[in-house]
């Protein structure tokens, strides 16, 4: 009998809550470990896109388009990042995603 990985641990908890952002966002993390680029977007743009929207989502997702060398597309995520984290009072994030944009060469 095999062992289920992270991923598929993760997987089952999903199953009985779908909407459960931090089993998401796990779940994201994961598939970007395994080079699953764009299911890891897709469940990182779901955060972002929630109704209460997941400010580390923004961050990751900046980052891991700029590690494909999708520059414009990580700034416009930044962006909005930094816009959604000053909404919701975090300015640490918002700092953190201000400095990633700025060594992207974008202000």
């Amino acid at each position: 009998m095999n062992t289920p990985s992270r991923r598929e641990k993760i997987e089952a908890m999903l199953a009985d809550e779908p909407q459960d952002q931090f089993l998401r966002y796990a779940l994201a993390m994961e598939l970007q470990k395994e080079e699953q680029h764009e299911r890891s977007l897709e469940l990182l743009r779901g955060l972002m896109a929630d109704s209460a929207r997941h400010v580390p989502a923004f961050f990751m997702a900046g980052q891991h388009l700029a590690a494909q060398d999708r520059i414009e597309e990580a700034r416009d995520v930044l962006r909005d990042g930094i816009e959604e984290a000053r909404r919701q009072g975090e300015a640490h994030a918002a700092g953190e995603m201000s400095d990633f944009l700025t060594s992207l060469g974008s202000i």
